[in-house]
């Protein structure tokens, strides 16, 4: 076949590349080419064809070659309508920023509290260290003022184990006030021939007594109750000697736990350094030129033993009542601004029975009683609906909760 023209002259050869003519044939393919021949020369239909050719055996082996771009997918209908894709991709770095901070957050939080109770780490099933949820902070009661119409409810973590950083936890007094803070003192007014000066240092005087013999850290501890021993009037001295026998030489039939609170500190000691209140004082005019005061208070004292390293709760709850009065010296045999006691009474909750050693003695969970097993009907440490006269039987009482 005759390659050379009629005119005798060689065939001019394309004056550019292959790869700028594969340019200008895909920019044809794609509508974007500008004067490309409409008549391609042999060599451009070559190409043509390599392209062809490569581009099959791609799409065959699942791959795309690079410098190719694929053609577009067809639009959903109403596609347009949506957000701009610069902002959809706004929107969803913003959520991944958010949950990584809120990740963090968790995981510092975790941190913290396995630093401060490494126990929560423990395998639950193991039974010593459970994570337990999350229980709100809770928002002390206003003061009582006078004796209560019903029961506590069920408290906020009822069945949760009470830890040291949360001692109260599943128990009402969770809400009470504290140490001798939540003892308030009501107005005094003159009553008995007594002025309302008389009457405020009655009232002062018995709210020292009760923290001297209940909240102070020495008598818990297991110490003299020097502070409050002080209070009481010397020239009533039945009290006052009975009381130190009590102390010197304690028994079922001389026990100073009537009045006073202390445990043993060879095998307890206060978890932490509050104990929970809740009562209430009113007074009255006795004989002519005697104030009466009457006081009625719940104690709930958290305990650990020493060297527990599972730092196990337990709450001992004391409830007293007591009747004493302050009495004009001029009138009685008295000492101005003591105390006599009249009467008192006091009931203990989660005490071993049968222990008259002058310490309570509390009874941990998982624990059993080591002491006479209890006797009378289960009662409710937290009811103070009726006055102690009403709750007099005698003996040693299982708790329905504390």
């Amino acid at each position: 076949m005759n390659t050379v023209p009629s005119s005798g002259q060689p065939e001019e050869q394309p004056s550019i590349s292959d790869e700028q003519l594969e340019a200008l044939l895909r920019e044809a393919a794609e509508g974007g080419g500008k004067g490309v021949p409409k008549e391609p020369s042999a060599r451009a239909r070559m190409v043509t064809q390599r392209l062809r050719e490569q581009d099959e055996a791609a799409a065959r082996s699942g791959k795309r070659r690079w410098g190719r771009k694929p053609a577009a997918p067809a639009e959903p209908p109403g596609w347009r309508t949506g957000p701009a894709w610069q902002e959809m991709n706004g929107t969803a770095a913003r959520r991944r920023r958010l949950r990584s901070a809120v990740g963090l957050v968790a995981a510092v939080a975790f941190t913290v509290t396995v630093a401060v109770r490494p126990s929560l780490l423990l395998d639950p099933l193991s039974g010593s260290g459970t994570a337990q949820a999350a229980v709100p902070e809770p928002s002390v009661l206003p003061a009582e003022t006078a004796p209560p119409t019903a029961a506590p409810g069920t408290a906020a973590g009822s069945g949760l184990l009470a830890t040291p950083e949360d001692p109260f936890l599943g128990s009402p007094a969770r809400n009470w006030a504290e140490g001798a803070d939540a003892i308030e003192l009501p107005e005094a007014k003159a009553v008995g021939g007594m002025s309302a000066k008389d009457v405020e240092l009655a009232l002062r005087r018995t709210k020292e007594f009760l923290v001297a013999t209940n909240l102070d850290p020495k008598v818990l501890r297991g110490g003299r109750p020097s502070k409050a021993m002080a209070l009481l009037d010397p020239k009533v001295p039945d009290m006052l000697s009975e009381l130190r026998k009590s102390l010197r030489k304690p028994s079922e039939k001389h026990d100073p736990l009537g009045l006073i609170s202390r445990f043993d500190p060879e095998q307890v000691r206060l978890a932490g350094d509050v104990v929970k209140v809740r009562g209430h004082l009113s007074f009255e005019g006795g004989e002519p030129g005697q104030v009466v005061v009457h006081a009625d208070y719940t104690f709930v004292y958290p305990l650990v033993r020493p060297g527990d390293e599972a730092e196990t709760v337990a709450r001992t709850i004391v409830r007293r009542e007591l009747t004493l009065n302050v009495a004009d010296p001029a009138r009685w045999i008295a000492t101005e601004g003591r105390l006599a006691v009249e009467r008192y009474q006091s009931r203990t909750y989660n005490d071993e029975c049968g222990v008259h050693d002058g310490y309570l003695h509390p009874v941990f969970p998982g624990n059993s009683p080591t002491g006479a097993p209890p006797s009378g009907n289960p009662a409710d440490p937290y009811d103070r609906t009726d006055p102690m006269s009403k709750l007099a039987e005698e003996g040693c009482w299982e708790t329905t909760r504390t």
